[in-house]
């Protein structure tokens, strides 16, 4: 047996290393079906979608945009072939299970096949190399919920296809990805979506308004909690066990280091390792960070300084992201943006003659007349939209920006990775927004970004 790699705090900071890797892909011919009428849509007046990664919210996904009249799925692509919950693996087909290839396939033509005469339609292909699914020239757009360390390079490949680009949150692993992402997507001129939906939230919108306008006098400070890590770890003994059947996880890996497989590095505890995400510090941060960015009005910019306020990391293990999430964040303008742990705790916005938080959804005012203020016609409105799919495929039609576009999906994150390295490196430090750089610590810039496996590059 080889050795079984130790990946810790300590392996974060030296970066990841690089190793070969084999690809094996499977091309479908597509039905003529999936070209033509389907479902009652007209071809001229519909989006054709792929969909990457059909995991649980991959799966959710796929739904709302089914959902769509003027959307018509025509391809799946997942390196999972069937899985029913997290963990159990069907080895037989997809018969009976929830997630994976098959089954999404199958829930994409059983859709239309309820909308034919006929009763009948098989027009979906499914793929396991989303490569295969990139070189369809009848796809308009693609939506993209794979592990974060799978964000990247389809993003960027989907962008030089001409596809539009509907990505999962957290947008990137890296600092560096995420700007590599931004410049994809500005080049060819596609329209992009983060799925971070409380931008298309009413009560969302509708806070970040009143902060804007100065509702709470000046903003003073942002407390955004967060929920502790909610899967256990395996004991440190861990062994490594065999790859079920039906699941290619040399492609599952990617551009990560090789690592032994254990079913508890991949599919939804994928997050808790820092290979592959960035734990619930951008898990969940990336939801309350970016209702931060909102409020404050620095969607196109960042904080000027990241200082670890406790932060704890196990110190051996498979899991790997931080256990206990605690960093600040000061901006230019002042304002002071603390993420930290706290199972079920608010969203909270400070100012100099208010406040108001958000817990559980719902949202509490000091003082309460907040609650029925009228933004006038002549202040500050934001970025309307109450429905983050539909909003994607209109933009899509019109060619015009989303509610969630490719530079605040960056930025927001970013603020969650700054946090991140601060926790690890145990310091303050100094930021440049616009450079996207620490001032005078090499260290902490050789963590913007990670090596990746060959044969996978940005």
């Amino acid at each position: 047996m080889m050795k079984i790699m130790k990946i810790n705090r300590r392996k974060f900071l030296r970066g990841a290393t690089s190793a070969t890797v084999g690809m094996i892909s499977f091309p479908h011919i597509v039905p003529s079906s999936a070209l033509g009428k389907a479902g009652g849509i007209e071809p001229g007046n519909r989006i054709t979608m792929g969909f990457i990664g059909v995991g649980g919210m991959g799966t959710n996904n796929m739904r709302a945009f089914l959902a769509q009249s003027d959307v018509q799925v025509v391809a799946v692509c997942d390196v999972t072939k069937a899985s029913n919950e997290y963990g159990h693996w069907y080895k037989k087909g997809w018969q009976g299970a929830w997630f994976g290839r098959g089954p999404a396939r199958k829930i994409v033509d059983d859709h239309y096949a309820r909308k034919n005469q006929s009763g009948q339609y098989e027009g979906c292909a499914a793929y396991i190399d989303f490569r295969d699914l990139l070189a369809r020239d009848d796809i308009d757009a693609v939506c993209i919920t794979t592990p974060d360390h799978w964000h990247a390079i389809p993003v960027i490949r989907a962008a030089a296809a001409g596809k539009h680009i509907y990505c999962e949150k957290p947008m990137s692993l890296t600092i560096a990805e995420g700007r590599a992402m931004i410049k994809a997507v500005r080049r060819h001129g596609v329209v992009f979506q983060t799925g971070t939906q409380r931008r298309s939230s009413q009560q969302y919108r509708f806070v970040c308004e009143l902060i804007r306008n100065g509702r709470i006098g000046r903003l003073k400070k942002v407390v955004a909690t967060i929920g502790a890590n909610n899967k256990e770890a395996p004991a440190r003994d861990w062994q490594p066990m065999p790859v079920p059947e039906g699941f290619d996880y040399d492609m599952w890996l990617g551009p990560a280091p090789w690592a032994p497989y254990h079913k508890d590095r991949c599919l939804y505890t994928f997050r808790f390792g820092l290979d592959y995400s960035g734990g619930q510090t951008t898990n969940l941060g990336a939801h309350a960070i970016d209702i931060a960015q909102w409020a404050n009005g620095t969607d196109d910019t960042g904080p000027v300084e990241v200082e670890d306020l406790g932060g704890e990391f196990p110190e051996d293990g498979l899991f790997t992201t931080a256990t206990k999430v605690h960093f600040r964040a000061r901006y230019a303008n002042g304002v002071e943006l603390i993420c930290k742990t706290q199972p079920g705790g608010p969203l909270r916005f400070e100012g100099t003659e208010g406040w108001i938080q958000i817990q559980n959804e719902k949202p509490t005012y000091h003082p309460e007349s907040l609650k029925t203020s009228v933004i006038g016609p002549n202040e500050i409105h934001l970025y309307q939209s109450n429905d983050h799919h539909r909003n994607f495929i209109d933009c899509v039609k019109a060619h015009r920006e989303t509610a969630a576009p490719v530079e605040i999906g960056h930025r927001s994150v970013t603020i969650c990775h700054l946090g991140n390295i601060a926790m690890t490196l145990k310091r303050k430090l100094e930021w440049d927004p616009k450079k996207e750089c620490f001032i005078n610590s090499e260290q902490a810039n050789r963590m913007l970004s990670r090596s990746m496996r060959s044969p996978w590059s940005l």
